[in-house]
């Protein structure tokens, strides 16, 4: 089963009178785009984190936030005193303004306040990985249901290309005898003399320049390959993106040999309906 890599999982807890919000949004990217945003008491176990996402999630630009709230409302900003002394003393030697003027001026400066160190609770952190866990699957179910639809539109666009591939291939069978035909014509119209042999080899030679059979089983080959590659693996977005490739070369290829107004007009559905694939390839993971 293919993943999407849009994806969305949020989940919320209560652990030691904090409430604990984590959030993971995904979207498309060629590589792994991970964007972790934390209170600082769990700057430390970034690394952490960024290993499990990233070992489930494989790709994509993830943003992963993740909020704590203190429910008892403790106060974790305090007021430096010495340093804000220290700042006064220092500014009343340049300006002799009253102490409260100086004072509006020094709890600005840098470490005025000071924010207090949370203590963890015991297992905080190993409950952190828990939730974020159960968000990430959050995820996963997302990806693999909007894979689900994916693979039933790729399915679609390729049963279309076997459609016009069938009905070029049709066309295909007398095309070479109709443009031996008309050739022939256009040298009786001249009323000239030829030679015969020479003739029949510089035919052969012109029309296995229009020959578009080698390119038609190559795409054959690819079409199938792209229907076995969405059944058979998980991970596939690159690979079908490389298969992609190929089927576009082909059916380009079809194009400028056939040098037939029919075939180039179904050419031009092809690529129709190839572009609408790679358009939908850049989301699969």
């Amino acid at each position: 089963m293919i993943q999407s890599m849009t994806g969305f999982g949020k989940s919320e807890s209560l652990l030691f009178s904090k409430n604990i919000s984590i959030e993971i949004r995904s979207l498309n990217s060629k590589n792994l785009d991970l964007n972790l945003r934390l209170p600082n008491t769990l700057k430390e176990f970034e690394p952490l984190l960024r290993e499990k996402i990233s070992k489930k999630l494989k790709r994509g630009k993830i943003d992963f936030n993740l909020t704590i709230e203190n429910l008892n409302e403790t106060n974790l900003n305090q007021i430096n005193k010495t340093i804000i002394e220290d700042y006064i003393n220092q500014l009343q030697q340049i300006n002799k303004s009253e102490k409260t003027e100086l004072l509006k001026i020094a709890i600005k400066l840098p470490d005025s306040i000071k924010i207090k160190k949370q203590k963890l609770e015991n297992n905080f952190v190993t409950k952190i990985i828990s939730l974020s866990n159960k968000v990430i699957d959050q995820v996963i179910k997302f990806r693999i249901k909007e894979g689900g639809s994916l693979k039933k539109d790729f399915n679609l666009r390729i049963k279309n290309l076997n459609k016009f591939l069938n009905k070029i291939n049709n066309y295909d069978l007398n095309r070479k005898e109709k443009i031996s035909s008309k050739l022939k014509k256009i040298i009786n119209t001249l009323n000239i003399e030829i030679d015969k042999n020479r003739f029949e080899q510089e035919l052969i030679y012109y029309i296995e320049k229009f020959d578009i059979n080698e390119e038609k089983i190559r795409l054959e080959s690819h079409l199938k390959f792209f229907a076995e590659t969405l059944k058979n693996e998980k991970y596939n977005g690159k690979k079908l993106g490389f298969i992609s490739q190929e089927i576009g070369r082909e059916i380009n290829t079809i194009g400028s040999k056939s040098n037939d107004l029919f075939i180039q007009k179904i050419v031009v559905e092809m690529k129709d309906e190839l572009e609408k694939i790679k358009e939908q390839i850049l989301n699969v993971l």
